[in-house]
Parts: C-alpha cells; structure tokens; sequence
C-alpha cells in the first residue's frame, strides 16, 4: 500500500495511505466468524481495512480470519485495548507483531505504552494508546471518580502517548485532532484514529462525542473507525462508498 508523507510546516510528520478509502477501517462488530467472513465480501475492492475487537476475540476462528485477511493483502487492527503488567504486554505485543497485523491498541497508562512500544521491537506494528471511550463525557467520567474532564484526560493522555513512543491514539473528531498533535514535541507524528463517526443521517447509538466523516478528516483524524453505520446498512458496498464520499469531501475542504 503506498503512503503520503504528510509535511506541515515543512516538517516531516506521518505517513498515511495515498488513498482515502484506505484510511477507513471497518469495525467487525459482530459475533460470528462467518458473518464477519461475508461483510468482508460485501465490501471488496472498497473497504481494505478491518477492526476485530471483542465481539470476535473469543471465536475460535478469529485466529484464522486474521491469517487470512493479511494473506490477503488487507490491514488488520487488533482493538484488544491491552491493560496488564507490562511484562503481559510486552510479551502480547511481540506476538501480534508476528501476524503481520497493522494497529494494536493498549490503555493509555504509562508502563503498559511503554511495555507495549518495547514488545513491537522493529516491526511495522503500530501501537495506539486509548485516551477516552467515545461513549464517556465528563459527567460519566466524574461519576467514574475521575477529577479531569474528558478534554484534559485525553490532552493528558496524547501527551504521555507521545513521551512513552506511541505511534498512534485513538481520539474522537470533537477532541480536535490537529490540536492534541500541537501539545507535545514530536506530536505532529502522532497518528490518530476516530471512532464515533456518524453521517448526519445516521443514528448515535452510545457515543456522546461524535462527529460525520468530512468534519472528522477535516480536523486532522488519519483514520476513521466505523462500524454500525456499515454493518446494519441494507446496502453496506453502498454506505461504505457513501462515506467515503464524504471522507474525500473532508479531505478537499482541508488540502484548501
């Protein structure tokens, strides 16, 4: 897959696939292997990238879906949200990087990013740090005990992910993705993918900090996560094209 090699301000940051389409993952949200196998199908030749998450990671043919997309050609991010001794995660880290897989989430703890950054070692396994759930605002996170709103957690949060060498957050288009880059030396190379992306005529489910696909390339996002949107579509080929659509709308508006 080649990749553009975004500069700003003359610096060198990050590097994303050329493509738009390429920059959406589809979530496999779903719980049988076969299914997931059938949206895989559906989606040929416009969708080449795919989350498996909970909803699979107990199946006893996850294992071998992710052989098979990678032997495939297409990228797979692990949405394992790792959270373990670091010794755990390092050791679960360097097995993900032996299947040839793209992204590996962790929680954004500093010994477990650090834990996981040693464990990938020189593969191309990108590791992304979790910052705050979609499904979280500050008055869940206040009534979860925490002292910070969720634009300070997950300001706190980018800047450690940074220090500890992430390559990668996981960040919400309302959290301003251009700005959590701006917070720490070395964040312009800070890859950031956005879940809770909803077209304006789709339903919000449990997110509370969302965002359309144009709005969310706009503001700087360099990969967009979606799941229901595509998965409960009567014609979801269709609804992938559409947001995409708006992706590269997105893209326009911010290239001007």
């Amino acid at each position: 897959m080649s990749q553009n090699l975004l500069v700003k301000n003359g610096i060198q940051s990050r590097q994303v696939p050329d493509k738009i389409g390429q920059r959406l993952i589809l979530a496999l949200d779903v719980t049988d292997v076969g299914k997931a196998r059938d949206i895989v199908a559906q989606v040929e030749g416009i969708v080449s990238f795919f989350k498996i998450g909970m909803w699979l990671f107990f199946k006893k043919e996850t294992d071998a879906l992710i052989d098979e997309l990678v032997a495939r050609g297409k990228q797979v991010f692990l949405d394992y949200k790792m959270y373990d001794i670091g010794e755990t995660v390092k050791r679960g880290v360097a097995g993900a990087a032996t299947r040839g897989v793209s992204i590996v989430t962790v929680h954004g703890d500093d010994a477990i990013m650090k834990a996981a950054v040693e464990g990938k070692g020189d593969s191309d396994l990108k590791i992304f740090a979790i910052t705050v759930l979609t499904s979280l605002d500050d008055a869940a996170l206040q009534d979860m005990g925490y002292r910070l709103s969720a634009e300070e957690l997950v300001k706190l949060r980018v800047r450690r992910a940074v220090a500890c060498g992430c390559d990668g957050v996981i960040a919400s288009a309302h959290d301003d993705p251009d700005a959590l880059r701006g917070l720490a030396e070395g964040g312009e190379r800070l890859l950031i993918a956005t879940p809770g992306v909803r077209r304006a005529t789709d339903r919000t489910n449990d997110h509370r900090r969302f965002a359309d696909p144009a709005t969310a390339i706009r503001k700087g996002a360099d990969y967009l996560v979606v799941g229901r949107p595509i998965l409960q579509a009567a014609d979801r080929a269709a609804e992938a094209r559409a947001i995409i659509a708006e992706m590269e709308r997105g893209w326009g508006e911010r290239q001007a």
